[in-house]
């Protein structure tokens, strides 16, 4: 074993002409996280509630898209999903259509360890966390001045609005426009730069785990569940490795992302950035997305193919960076 390593995301594809202090602002939050796990690490928290610890803290800040800070949907109300697993002995727990309790990725992880299911959504999930204790608020916590604007544009622009935290003035700077649309499952959208976050741990036993949390694509259909909920699609950790995906929803899951990393890492024995290399390649088809990862190893990597990725990473050995373009 080599040691503990953690990632973190802010989600894949960034409009290059987001506002330094937007850049700056995003990296000073990913360090905080960075510097959280890297405490709990040192303390020998298992990684399974590490990856928990920073997620919460990425749900707790309004700048991403989980938690508070949560896309919008059609109808202007928040629906956050969110999953986690265990490496050690392939645990997982997950939950969709979370609408009043303050942090999803806990309510996953109690679905995990306090019920005997994977996965629980909208009132059933909502009823479990009743019932569990968890802390629960109106869901108007969720939501943010900036969104309701961007909700507004998307509206206004009949699309899904990727790209919510791009500033509302000069929308047509941004990375794709209308004149040369993106295209989710065959229809056209007109920005691409999602933001759902994800942590990916290996502790110095060698256990894995990864969580992942958002609230989807802004000004979505009511009900829509996209990766990041899905085991194998969005996150997974096994005994070899830990994901965390973040990008083009449906993409994700049509080439299963997460588990790909891990399976050709046992079936082709490739490394661990080799594999996530082939999966970005390969695997996405004509979709956009990036990803987190490490390995039992120690090892830590990432990828993706679109613009830019907001991420960090860190290892035992005193390696750390945090960063959003190649």
């Amino acid at each position: 074993m080599g040691g503990w390593a953690i990632a973190v995301h802010g989600g894949a594809g960034v409009d290059p002409n987001l506002p330094s202090e937007r850049q700056e602002e995003a990296k000073q939050l990913l360090t905080r996280c960075l510097n959280i796990g890297i405490s709990a690490l040192r303390s020998s928290l298992p990684a399974i509630d590490v990856v928990e610890r920073v997620v919460r803290e990425l749900e707790s800040d309004p700048l991403f898209n989980s938690g508070r800070g949560s896309a919008l949907t059609a109808n202007g109300k928040v629906e956050m999903e969110a999953s986690i697993m265990d490496g050690d002995g392939r645990r997982c727990g997950a939950v969709s259509g979370i609408s009043t309790v303050k942090n999803p990725i806990s309510l996953a992880r109690l679905v995990m360890d306090k019920s005997p299911h994977s996965y629980l959504a909208f009132s059933g999930a909502e009823e479990f966390a009743k019932q569990q204790g968890v802390e629960m608020v109106d869901n108007e916590y969720f939501i943010t001045e900036d969104n309701v604007g961007m909700l507004k544009l998307a509206k206004e622009a009949n699309t899904i609005l990727f790209d919510y935290r791009i500033p509302i003035t000069g929308l047509e700077s941004c990375a794709a426009s209308v004149e040369s649309p993106i295209y989710m499952n065959g229809l056209p959208i007109s920005v691409y730069a999602p933001e759902t976050v994800g942590c990916v741990v290996v502790d110095g036993q060698g256990r894995c785990a990864a969580a992942t949390s958002t609230g989807g694509l802004m000004n979505k259909m009511t009900g829509r569940i996209g990766d990041s909920p899905l085991i194998g699609a969005g996150t997974y950790a096994g005994e070899l490795c830990g994901v965390s995906c973040t990008g083009e929803g449906e993409a994700i899951i049509r080439g299963t992302l997460a588990r790909d990393v891990a399976a050709v890492m046992e079936y082709k024995e490739l490394g661990l950035q080799e594999a996530v290399d082939f999966v970005i390649k390969k695997r996405l088809d004509k979709g956009f997305a990036g990803l987190i990862a490490v390995s039992n190893k120690g090892e830590v990597a990432y990828g993706f193919n679109c613009n830019g990725m907001f991420r960090g990473c860190a290892t035992e050995d005193g390696f750390m960076e945090v960063g959003i373009w190649e």
